[in-house]
Order: structure tokens, then C-alpha cells, then sequence
């Protein structure tokens, strides 16, 4: 049984809907789920599974949430990341999305294997959703 993180920051609460869907989607495939808000995740979380999903709004200058969820992601620069699974997903509003991409490369550069990602506009549609959901599945093979 595959174990999977999910670790997250959500205001709004769209962040949060997609994180459930990702969780919803590697579950189907009866994968062990480990969710958590990135407040109450620790290194082990990431560390000790074997596929991981970081979620975050775009925020200020098109970046992740820079309080926690910055911080948390920075911990893992100069560890062995040995092309770990890993699919981002989060939210944006007023700006174009772009914070997806510039995270994509730097997850990569963290040399972990992005295999999906996921920004909705806003909140997610259904459509969204349930392609949400198939990362979490795309985790757990």
C-alpha cells in the first residue's frame, strides 16, 4: 500500500477542496493518506511517503504563501529528494497562474518528479475536480 502526504495552505477554502479531491483520488486506488494544513506537517511527513502533493495559493508576487508554506518548502533545497512523486496543485485570483510554473521548475530543481499539477481560477469546477482526483490516483500507482 502506497503511502501519500498531502500537505497544503488554504484560506479561502479552494486550496483545501482540491487537496480533498487529490486525497479522495489516491484512496480509490487504496493508497494510505497522511493530510495535513502545512501548520501541523513536519520534514517526516514528506520524508517518510512515498509520494507527496504540496498545495498554495498564489500570493504576493506571484509566489506560494510565503509565511508557512515557503518555509516549509525551503527545508527541502538540500535534502535528498532522490526524484520523489510529487504533484502541486493550488489557487489563484488576480494574477495569471504563473506561480505554478516557476513552482514546477523549482520542485524539479529540488530534484523531486512533478508528475502532475493542478491551478484552478478562483474555486475549482467539477471538471477541475475530477481531474484533481486523478492526480491523487496518478500518486498512489
Amino acid at each position: 500500500m502506497k503511502k501519500i502526504s498531502i500537505i497544503y495552505w488554504s484560506n479561502g477554502g479552494n486550496v483545501e477542496v482540491l487537496a480533498n479531491s487529490i486525497a479522495e483520488g489516491a484512496k480509490n486506488l487504496n493508497a494510505e493518506v497522511n493530510i495535513k494544513h502545512v501548520y501541523d506537517a513536519t520534514v517526516e511527513d514528506v520524508t517518510e511517503a512515498d509520494s507527496v502533493a504540496f498545495g498554495s495559493p498564489s500570493m504576493d508576487n506571484n509566489r506560494i504563501e510565503q509565511h508557512e508554506m515557503e518555509p516549509f518548502i525551503n527545508q527541502f533545497k538540500l535534502l535528498p529528494n532522490k526524484q520523489k512523486k510529487i504533484v502541486l496543485f493550488g489557487s489563484y485570483g488576480w494574477d495569471d497562474g504563473k506561480f505554478m510554473i516557476d513552482w514546477v521548475q523549482r520542485m524539479k530543481d529540488y530534484d523531486f518528479n512533478v508528475v502532475g499539477h493542478i491551478a484552478v481560477k478562483e474555486s475549482p469546477s467539477n471538471e477541475e475536480l475530477i481531474n484533481a482526483k486523478k492526480l491523487g490516483e496518478e500518486l498512489a500507482k
